[in-house]
């Protein structure tokens, strides 16, 4: 293999389910082939529900409201992501007084954990407050609490959440992505070239890599 690094902007978001299940078998590929060191990974906002408010909105009625899924279909997607999860060691805890909620301010906190070198960490670290740990990622103090749980600054972060032009950056970005045509997460772009969407296999990750290691 070739020792040129892989630029990769993973578009996402930190509530869904299988930008998560799809990143962990990214990161099994990774570990496996031990190229951990030939990637660059930026992690590049979408929200998929901007204008949801405050409060946040009931997980399922949420997933009926907008997809039209049954109780039933529910269940069982929920059956198949935990199942999913448990393969690579991830915990999808769903419970009936689950909210969907707004992310704007996790997207803020990414870019600055960026700056300072620990944005995987830190996206990480929310997804799976959300998902296994039944926290509300919209709360600012529980923001603050993840923050501080990697290492950060909290006044730093908070400072930054206030931060008009780093709020609209992250508006800028998502604009970015979708008028490339990103309309759904994850969406993983390799070199700024060749996208990938959706939840891949271990194998598609590692088939993908090798090729690009091998140009």
């Amino acid at each position: 293999m070739k020792t040129n690094k892989i630029k990769l902007d993973i578009i996402s978001d930190v509530v869904c389910p299988w930008c998560t299940i799809g990143y962990k078998r990214l990161e099994k590929a990774i570990e496996e082939m031990g190229v951990s060191d030939k990637l660059d990974i930026e992690w590049q906002p979408f929200e998929l529900n901007p204008h949801m408010p405050a409060e946040g909105e009931n997980v399922q009625e949420h997933i009926a409201n907008k997809y039209n899924a049954s109780p039933e279909d529910q269940q069982r997607s929920q059956e198949h992501m935990k199942q999913a999860g448990i393969e690579l060691g991830f915990t999808f805890d769903y419970f009936d007084q689950m909210r969907m909620v707004n992310t704007r301010d996790a997207h803020v906190l990414l870019d600055f954990a960026k700056e300072k070198g620990k944005q995987t960490e830190l996206k990480m670290r929310l997804v799976t407050a959300f998902f296994s740990e039944r926290k509300d990622v919209s709360d600012r103090e529980i923001l603050m609490q993840e923050v501080k749980a990697i290492g950060l600054n909290s006044t730093e972060a908070l400072a930054k959440l206030d931060n008009d032009d780093a709020r609209y950056e992250v508006q800028a970005k998502e604009s970015y992505w979708q008028n490339l045509g990103v309309s759904s997460v994850p969406t993983m772009v390799f070199n700024g070239k060749s996208a990938v969407t959706g939840a891949q296999t271990v194998d598609v990750y590692k088939q993908i890599l090798t090729e690009l290691l091998d140009n």
